[in-house]
């Protein structure tokens, strides 16, 4: 067996699953033109071997593909980003906005602008999840998209509507902030899914099979999985963060993944595996790759929130900026002095960066919600770096 390429990397990672933080995992390294695939332990507790080419509930790391789908449409000229959503999502038009977030939901005033196809790519729509003073606390505004089963924060029970009876149910709200002041995580990419398919005149689990993860031969990414391949998605653990034992959680199972979902989330919709995912990031690394634009590329991979937007953001950022669909660092952080390290995470205990300095891309992927929220997933980001 030859040796890995990142031995810190490789024995944390054995010992995290020696000690039973988690089942397994696989993960990717690449510097460079060396790429490394890498899987670990098991698919469940008493499960299966992990393989190098099992397919992962990849949650958040949803949110970079759908940017780039989009991006698609803006280098075809058949959306632009600076267009009001409007013509597409006519919806959306003549919005409101609460005049407090606490407030109810009919004490508004009128949006000074219209929601803009940029603004639902880095978030700044005028509507996300609640951080703070609480997590999505019982305000009207939290309650009544609850009602209307439009599930905006987790992922799962999933919503049991269509995306036109989606928007639909949407479009009665009001908006929390005014559109492009401030930055509000998950809902830009639920709404981004709908305009792009209806953009692209058809399903957004075929434009994306068509147009990005065919030409960059992802043949395990989807929506959904065939039934006979339902024993390849590893079982789903989390714990109660309090340092109780993991738990296999109830949701999301594999008999879930095996027909199409009525709402394909472009926000945490999509199953993948290391490979696949892989593929994705390179194509970003190599400027588009003669998919996307150079400039699209470079937009997306660049901080557009403004300073005081970076501050206002909370917990969820930490302090990096937003390109479009994913975080970038906009200083020195724990794995890298130079910043521009572009990436995101996603709750089911995955994540992915790419820094461009260093020529190194990481993605780790695990059903684990533990990994990500109580720092496994930035041992990983940072142990990538000491090759």
């Amino acid at each position: 067996m030859t040796s890995p390429l990142n031995e810190k990397l490789t024995a944390a990672m054995t010992g995290r699953v020696a000690r039973g933080e988690l089942p397994g995992l696989v993960y990717a390294v690449a510097y460079g033109d060396d790429v490394e695939v890498t899987a670990l332990g098991d698919t469940a507790f008493g499960g299966t071997p992990m393989r190098p080419d099992t397919i992962f509930r990849i949650a958040s790391l949803t949110k970079p593909v759908l940017a780039a789908a989009t991006m698609l449409l803006v280098d075809d000229g058949t959306i632009a980003l600076d267009e009001p959503v409007d013509r597409l999502l006519p919806e959306l038009s003549d919005r409101r906005v609460l005049r407090t977030l606490d407030a109810p939901l009919d004490d508004t005033v009128p949006a000074e602008r219209p929601i803009t196809v940029e603004d639902l790519l880095t978030f700044r729509l005028g509507h996300g999840m609640i951080t703070e003073p609480s997590f999505q606390p019982a305000y009207p505004i939290v309650q009544a998209a609850r009602d209307a089963e439009l599930v905006l924060d987790v992922p799962d029970p999933r919503t049991p509507l269509d995306p036109d009876e989606w928007l639909r149910r949407f479009g009665r709200l009001p908006l929390m902030d005014q559109p492009g002041t401030r930055w509000r995580y998950n809902t830009g990419t639920l709404v981004l899914g709908v305009l792009v398919a209806r953009a692209a005149g058809k399903p957004l689990g075929e434009f994306l099979a068509e147009r990005l993860f065919a030409p960059l031969n992802m043949t395990d990414t989807g929506f959904w999985l065939p039934e006979e391949q339902a024993d390849r998605l590893p079982a789903y653990y989390m714990s109660d963060l309090q340092g109780g034992p993991l738990q296999e959680q109830p949701v999301s199972t594999a008999a879930e993944w095996t027909r199409p979902p009525a709402f394909p989330s472009g926000s945490a919709g999509l199953l993948s595996t290391a490979a696949d995912y892989l593929a994705f990031a390179q194509m970003l690394r190599r400027n588009g790759g003669g998919l996307l634009s150079e400039d699209s590329v470079r937009r997306m991979t660049t901080n557009q929130l403004t300073p005081e937007q970076v501050g206002s953001a909370g917990m969820l950022l930490g302090g990096r900026g937003w390109g479009y669909g994913m975080a970038v660092t906009v200083t020195p952080d724990d794995a890298a002095d130079v910043p521009g390290r572009y990436g995101w995470e996603g709750g089911y205990g995955t994540v992915w960066f790419t820094d461009p300095h260093r020529d190194l891309i990481g993605i780790a992927l695990t059903q684990v919600s533990d990994f990500y929220i109580l720092g496994g997933a930035a041992e990983f980001t940072r142990l990538a770096y000491a090759r």
